[in-house]
Order: structure tokens, then C-alpha cells, then sequence
């Protein structure tokens, strides 16, 4: 079968052994296409990753073969997260799901740039659903992102009429607004590229470039104290002083990326100012849950926000999100 490799230093289309279920439960699931996560970009230009490695976990597919107790067939179309807690730890019983050991080792095998994947009996009872016919195969791809966007909001424990401010409207930033919005929050954003405020603000989502927040903060503060929670999907080190500036005094600060220089948050700003910095990573099937109902009922609108490549194009895919030509690929394979 055809899968991109990771092979010194690109994305490269090689021939692989397909894989096989071998009496094992689960199913062997035909790849119809996978989202581009910034976690694969990240781990291909940070060389994380080693040589052979099969990126990609936001797959669409096809059930071809299956052993399974679920009610799935063959023939489902199906959409699956690629991590399973075992929600019994120490970090599970915390809520912090995606610190858990059984969490980091369970995945989609052998990557979801591929032909087709392995699926284990897990994933099928816990973070797999068909896909309704309502719905386009590039639509239902952020059900995975969508839900880390998701336990970011649970995370925050935002209360009714709280204002928020995204920082950083790529397609998370713009996932992450679309979240807040449907969980009954006014929410802003804040950009530095042009074409990102304007697809927002087309949104529904009162966008700012990040350059003049005056007039933001003037019109915030004529209304309440400031903004509640800021919530960086930037990964740029200087979003922390946007995001430090519209923060009201006992405000929360959500961190959603990370930064080249790893830069932190001045601790007298924290300690006179009583703001909370918290991180959230991946979702608890809960969370997905919560998500895939949000895309299929249309409450979350992901329509025309990506660009759809073939799996041979798939290293200009990554070079035009990293070059910001594009706001989400989404790789068609099958």
C-alpha cells in the first residue's frame, strides 16, 4: 500500500506492506483522508520524528475488514481520534487525560498518510462513529482538533456573559472560536495577517489585528473590566504580551501552543494581578464525543476552510500551511 514517509528530511510516497488484522480484534479501515495537524508539521520540522515514520491521526475512512463486538461493518464510513486514556490513573482521575501512559501509547497504525490503517478494538468502542451522509468528509476531519478545542473551554470553567479573546486565527484559532461561540460565550480574535481577520469577522467572530488593540481594549473596558480568558492558539512569543495587555486583573490565560523560545509569563503579572495560566492538550473520549455532535448538527461551521490536496502532493501541503498560503490541508487518499 502507499503511505508518506518521512525520509531525510521530506514527505516522501513510498510502497509499504499493507497491513493486516490477523485475527486481531478491531479493523482494517480504507484511509478516504487526513486532516494536516500542526502537531505533524511540528514533528517533521523539529525532526521529532524519525525517518520512516507515517504521519497523520485525523482520518476519515472506510471500514474494509472487521473483528469487532461494536456495530460496526464493513462498508461504515467512520471517523476515529487515534489516543485512548485508561481512565483509571492518577492523571485520568485528575482529568488530565492526555498525560496518561496507556493515552501516549495507544495510535492509529501505521499512520493515518496511509492507504490504511490498523484500528484496534479500543478505538472502535471508544472514539469511533459513523459518519452521516450530512456531512462532507472534510467537514467531519476536524472532529479530532475540534475536540482539543473542546476540553480547552471545559478546561477553563468560563462562566455565563464571559468575554474571550482568541489570539492567533489560523484554523485552530478559528476552531477554537467557533467552539467558545457554540458554547454561548462572546468571543474575539486578534491576528497580524489580514486575510485571517477578514475570514473571521465573515464568521461571526469580531476580529482585531493584534498590531492596535487600542480600540479593542477602549471597547472592552467602556463595557467591564477587561477581557475573561484570553485563549493563545498563537505560536508566536509575542502573542504572551498581546494576550497580557487585554487580560483583566483575576483574568485566565488558556495555552494552547507552544513557542520557539519558550518564554513564560512574568511571575509579578501572575502573583499582584491573580491570573491563572493553565494548559490543555488532546481530549478525553468525552470530548470528542461533544465534538463530533457539534460538527454533525452544524452548530460548529468548518465549511470551506480547507484546501484539499492528493496523497502525491502532500510535502506541498505542508510547505503552503507553513507558509501560511492556506488555512487546514486536508490530504484525500482513498
Amino acid at each position: 500500500m502507499k503511505a508518506a514517509q518521512i525520509q531525510q528530511n521530506k514527505i516522501v510516497i513510498n510502497d509499504i506492506e499493507k497491513v493486516t488484522l490477523d485475527n486481531r480484534k478491531g479493523a482494517i479501515v480504507k484511509v478516504l483522508g487526513c486532516g494536516l495537524c500542526g502537531s505533524d508539521i511540528v514533528k517533521f520540522r523539529e525532526k521529532i520524528s524519525k525517518d520512516g515514520t507515517v504521519l497523520g491521526h485525523e482520518i476519515v475512512a472506510e471500514v474494509v475488514e472487521i473483528n469487532s463486538d461494536t456495530k460496526f461493518s464493513a462498508g461504515d464510513k467512520i471517523v476515529s481520534s487515534h489516543h485512548i486514556p485508561c481512565g483509571e490513573c492518577v492523571y485520568c482521575r485528575h482529568g488530565n487525560v492526555s498525560m496518561c501512559a496507556h493515552f501516549k501509547k495507544t495510535n492509529i497504525f501505521p499512520g493515518g498518510f496511509s492507504e490504511f490503517v490498523y484500528l484496534s478494538e479500543e478505538h472502535l468502542k471508544n472514539v469511533a462513529y459513523k459518519v452521516p451522509d450530512r456531512i462532507s468528509d472534510e467537514e467531519i476531519s476536524f472532529y479530532e482538533p475540534l475536540g482539543c478545542c473542546i476540553r480547552a473551554i471545559k478546561r477553563c470553567n468560563l462562566i455565563e456573559g464571559d468575554k474571550v479573546l482568541v489570539v492567533g486565527l489560523g484554523s485552530i484559532g478559528l476552531l477554537m472560536s467557533e467552539g467558545i461561540k457554540a458554547s454561548g460565550y462572546k468571543v474575539y480574535g486578534c491576528d497580524l495577517i489580514e486575510d485571517r481577520i477578514e475570514l473571521a469577522n465573515s464568521m461571526g467572530i469580531e476580529s482585531y489585528n493584534s498590531k492596535n488593540l487600542e480600540e479593542f481594549n477602549t471597547k472592552i473596558q467602556k463595557k467591564s473590566c477587561g477581557i475573561d480568558a484570553v485563549f493563545m492558539t498563537s505560536g508566536a512569543d509575542k502573542a504572551i504580551d498581546v494576550a497580557l495587555k487585554v487580560i483583566r486583573k483575576g483574568g485566565k490565560i488558556l495555552v494552547f501552543s507552544s513557542t520557539p523560545n519558550n518564554n513564560g509569563y512574568p511571575n509579578n503579572e501572575i502573583y499582584y494581578n491573580e491570573l491563572t495560566i493553565l494548559g490543555s492538550y488532546s481530549p478525553s473520549p468525552q470530548d470528542l464525543n461533544d465534538s463530533f455532535n457539534l460538527l454533525v448538527s452544524g452548530k460548529v461551521n468548518v465549511k470551506n476552510l480547507t484546501t484539499t490536496y492528493p496523497l502525491e502532493k502532500i510535502q506541498q501541503a505542508f510547505e503552503d500551511t507553513v507558509n501560511n498560503k492556506i488555512f487546514k490541508a486536508y490530504i484525500k487518499i482513498g
